[in-house]
């Protein structure tokens, strides 16, 4: 079974791909396949446990207590006064 779905993928990189494809006489559908297939082989996703491995990335800071997130307007003129 397959399923159909649309991407969107940069006008050079589609040419390329078609004349690609042309080239070896096949179709740009069996070529992403083919190439999703060799990503998915390639690197593995998840960890043995099958748990996705997430790297928490801390840093000190937080927001200026004067600010108020609520107010987009004053956000975006704080960051212009920068």
């Amino acid at each position: 079974m397959a399923t159909k779905t649309t991407i969107e993928i940069a006008d050079d990189l589609f040419v390329a791909a078609k004349r690609h494809a042309a080239s070896e006489r096949t179709t740009l559908r069996t070529l992403i396949e083919r190439g999703l297939r060799a990503e998915l082989r390639r690197k593995p996703s998840k960890t043995p446990t099958g748990k996705v491995k997430i790297k928490w990335v801390t840093a000190d800071g937080g927001l200026p207590k004067d600010l108020d997130v609520a107010d987009r307007s004053a956000m975006i003129e704080r960051l212009r006064r920068r």
